[in-house]
C-alpha cells in the first residue's frame, strides 16, 4: 500500500507495525499538509457490517475525549477494501520498544510513564468508554518524553465482528482480566487489572503469569493471585507491592474504581516516598523512527521563477565580514565565501584580455565537468533505480507482467498468508515502493494459505528445520533439549505438531535431542490432559496413543495415568500410552424443574429416571442420585426425585 491514497486525501508512505488485525502507517494528511498515523485495518472486516457500524461508532466516541496523553482520532473511513483511522503521528516509539531496550525501571520511572497513561484512561472511564488492551505495545513514548495511550475502542470493534474467533480476543492474554476470561465482559476495572500488570512489568521486566498457550496464561489468573513485584526484583517498595495487588485483585470490586482513582493513589505513594520527577526518554530503535527514514518522498517544489542577471550577480557577490568567525553545523556542506580581493593575487592579474579568456576557460572546464558530475550522480544515484510496482491483489500473469514492464526480472515464490487465498499474490519481495537496481529480479510471492507447521522429523538438522519454519512464515524459538532416540543435536521434535495452523509469525518451539538416556516414566494422575502430556514430553517420552478409559476416582479429562506404569524405567525417547478418563460428572440439578434437569443431564449421555406424584416436567427436583460430582460411567442412570 505503500505511495497510495485513501479517499484522495491520507497517503500511505512507510509501515510502522503490523498486528494480526491491522497495520498502522506513516502517512501524511495532503488537504492539512500534516504528518498522521495511518492505522488500515484488515481487508475482511471491510464487508463486515457489524464491525463497520462499532468501528465508526468508537471512532466517534475516542474523538471527542480531550486529554494530553490520548491519541488524538482525527478521522475515520472504508477506502474499498480498507477500514482505516487517522490518529495523531506520536514520533518515539512504544513502551515494549523501551523495555526490550533498557529492561526494568525504578519506581519513579514507573510513576513517570504509569501516572500519565492512568490520567488519559481516567477521562475515557469518566465518559464511559473502556479500553479493553491496556499493554505495553499501546502505550506510546515521545521524542519529547510524552506518554500516550492508543487503539481505544478497537477491541471492542474487533469483538463485535462476525469474522473475529475466540483466540483474537485472546491475543493479549497476559492482560486480562478475571471477567474477560470468564465472561468476556470489561468496565473500567478490567482496565485497572491490565494496569497493575502493566506496572508489575515495568518493575520486573516479565509479566506474572506466563505458559505455552494464551489460554493457559489466561485461565492462571482465574486461580491465582498476582505476586508481588519484590519477590521478583530488590528494592521495590512495599506501596508498590500493595497498589499492583489492589489493582489486580481477582474480584473487582476490591479493585479500584477506574484508572483515576488509581493514578491518584500513585500520587499519594510518589509524595510519600519523595519520589523525583522523570522525564521518560523515547527508545532509540523504534519502528517509528525506522519508518520516518523509508516514508515516501515528496515531489520538489517547482523551480524558482527565472531572475534577471543583475540579482544573480548581486546574491552571489554578498560582501563579507572578515572579522567575524562564521560557524556551520557539523555535516552540513560549507558554503563557499566569495572575496573578491582575491583576484588581485591572480598572476594573470596585469593582463586583463589573458585574465578574460582564463576565466571564460575556467568557467567551460567547470560546466563541463558539474554535466559529467550532474549525470555520473544521477545515474549512481537515482537514474539506475527504479521503484517496484504495487502487484498485491493481482492474478500472477498480471503482476509478472506489471513487474518486467517496468523493467525486473521476475521468480515465483510462495509466501504463507492469513488472508490471501490460496495462489494469490501476497506482494513483492523487494516490497512495492522499494528503489530497486533496473534489470534486478523481484520475488512475485504467492500466497501458499495460511501457514502451517512444516514436516519435521527427529533427527532432522536444526538449522534446515528452523529454515523450513521461517519458509513457512513462522517463527523457530529455540525451546532448549529435551530426551529423544535421536542423536545429540539434532532435532527432537517440535511444538505445536506439524500440521497445525498458526497465524502468520507465530511461534514454533524447537527442542534439541540430548541424546537417548534412562528415564523413569513419571506419576501425571490427576493432572490435565495437556499438563501431562507436558511432564511426559518434558522427561524425553513420545506419547503414541492417547485412551479414554472410565475411572469413578478421576474426573473426566483428568489423566489416569500411564502405560506403562508410573516409575517403569525406559530410554528418553520410547513411547508411552496416556491414559485419560472419560468419567462423566453429574451436575447439581435439585431445584430445577424436571424438564430442564432432564435436558441437562441427557446432554452429558446419562440416562434419566424420575420418581414423582404425578408425571409432570414443572415438578421440582428436590434431590438426585448420584450425587453433584460424582465420577459416572458415560450412559450411567441418574435417579430424580420430584415434587409434586
Amino acid at each position: 500500500m505503500i505511495g497510495q491514497m485513501l479517499e484522495g486525501r491520507y497517503r500511505i508512505d512507510a509501515p510502522i507495525a503490523r498486528g494480526g488485525m491491522s497495520t498502522v502507517f506513516r502517512g501524511v494528511d495532503t488537504r492539512l499538509d500534516r504528518p498522521v498515523a495511518i492505522k488500515v485495518m484488515d481487508p475482511r472486516f471491510a464487508s463486515d457490517p457489524q464491525f463497520l457500524a462499532r468501528f465508526e461508532f468508537e471512532a466517534r466516541s475516542v474523538a471527542k475525549l480531550k486529554h494530553p496523553s490520548l491519541v488524538a482520532v482525527y478521522d475515520q473511513g472504508v477506502d474499498g477494501e480498507h477500514p482505516f483511522l487517522i490518529m495523531e503521528l506520536v514520533e518515539g516509539g512504544t513502551l515494549r520498544e523501551l523495555l526490550r531496550e533498557r529492561g526494568p525501571m525504578p519506581p519513579h520511572a514507573v510513576r513517570a510513564v504509569a501516572e500519565p497513561a492512568l490520567g488519559a484512561v481516567g477521562v475515557a472511564h469518566r465518559a464511559g468508554l473502556v479500553h479493553r488492551d491496556i499493554k505495553p505495545e499501546n502505550v506510546l513514548i515521545s521524542d519529547a518524553g510524552e506518554v500516550k495511550i492508543a487503539d481505544f475502542g478497537l477491541v471492542r470493534a474487533v469483538a463485535a465482528a462476525t469474522t473475529t474467533s475466540a483466540s483474537v480476543i485472546l491475543g493479549t492474554a497476559a492482560y486480562l482480566s478475571p471477567e474477560q476470561v470468564t465472561s468476556g465482559t470489561a468496565d473500567a476495572r478490567s482496565d485497572v487489572y491490565a494496569f497493575g500488570i502493566l506496572i508489575f512489568e515495568l518493575l520486573t521486566g516479565r509479566v506474572p503469569f506466563t505458559g505455552d498457550t494464551s489460554l493457559s496464561i489466561a485461565y492462571q489468573r482465574i486461580e491465582n493471585d498476582v505476586p508481588p513485584p519484590s519477590a521478583f526484583i530488590d528494592g521495590v517498595p512495599r506501596e508498590f507491592d500493595e497498589l499492583v495487588a489492589r489493582a489486580t485483585a481477582r474480584e473487582p470490586s476490591h479493585r479500584f474504581t477506574d484508572a483515576a482513582e488509581m493514578a491518584a493513589e500513585l500520587r499519594g505513594i510518589a509524595a510519600a516516598l519523595a519520589l523525583p520527577a522523570y522525564r521518560v526518554p523515547a527508545p532509540r530503535e523504534s519502528a517509528e523512527h525506522t519508518s520516518s527514514s523509508r516514508r515516501v518522498a515528496e515531489t520538489p517544489p517547482p523551480p524558482p521563477p527565472q531572475q534577471h542577471q543583475h540579482t544573480r550577480v548581486q546574491t552571489a557577490a554578498r560582501p563579507v565580514d572578515h572579522g567575524t568567525a562564521v560557524h556551520h553545523e557539523p555535516g552540513l556542506p560549507q558554503p563557499q565565501r566569495y572575496d573578491p580581493y582575491e583576484q588581485q593575487q591572480h598572476p594573470y592579474a596585469a593582463d586583463p584580455h589573458r585574465r578574460k579568456h582564463t576565466v571564460w576557460l575556467w568557467v567551460a572546464l567547470v560546466a563541463v565537468l558539474t554535466l559529467l558530475v550532474g549525470v555520473g550522480g544521477w545515474w549512481f544515484g537515482a537514474g539506475r533505480y527504479e521503484p517496484v510496482p504495487a502487484i498485491a491483489g493481482m492474478p500472477t500473469e498480471r503482476a509478472v507482467a506489471a513487474l518486467t514492464e517496468a523493467g525486473f526480472e521476475t521468480e515465483i515464490r510462495q509466501k504463507a498468508s492469513d488472508t490471501v487465498p490460496v495462489g494469490g499474490v501476497v506482494g513483492s519481495d523487494p516490497s512495492a515502493g522499494s528503489k530497486v537496481t533496473k534489470g534486478s529480479t523481484v520475488g512475485v510471492l504467492v500466497s501458499s494459505g495460511r501457514p502451517r507447521v512444516p514436516e519435521a522429523s527427529a533427527g532432522a538438522d536444526i538449522a534446515a528445520i528452523n529454515r523450513a519454519i521461517r519458509d513457512a512464515g513462522l517463527t523457530p524459538v529455540d525451546a532448549g533439549e529435551a530426551g529423544s532416540s535421536a542423536p545429540k543435536g539434532t532435532l527432537a521434535r517440535v511444538e505445536p505438531a506439524p500440521g497445525t495452523v498458526l497465524p502468520t509469525g507465530g511461534q514454533v518451539k524447537v527442542f534439541k535431542s540430548r541424546g537417548s538416556t534412562p528415564v523413569k516414566v513419571p506419576d501425571v494422575s490427576g493432572r490435565s490432559t495437556e499438563e501431562a502430556a507436558s511432564i511426559l514430553q518434558a522427561a524425553g517420552l513420545e506419547i503414541s496413543e492417547t485412551r479414554e478409559q472410565y475411572d469413578p476416582d478421576t474426573a473426566g479429562g483428568k489423566a489416569i495415568g500411564t502405560d506403562p506404569r508410573p516409575g517403569t524405567q525406559l530410554q528418553s525417547g520410547d513411547p508411552v500410552v496416556l491414559l485419560v478418563s472419560n468419567a462423566v460428572d453429574v451436575p447439581w440439578v435439585v431445584g430445577k424443574n424436571v424438564g430442564t434437569a432432564r435436558a441437562e443431564l441427557q446432554q452429558l449421555g446419562l440416562q434419566v429416571q424420575v420418581r414423582q406424584l404425578t408425571p409432570s416436567d414443572g415438578s421440582v427436583v428436590i434431590g438426585q442420585a448420584p450425587g453433584v460430582n460424582a465420577n459416572v460411567e458415560a450412559g450411567s442412570t441418574v435417579t430424580l426425585t420430584a415434587l409434586p
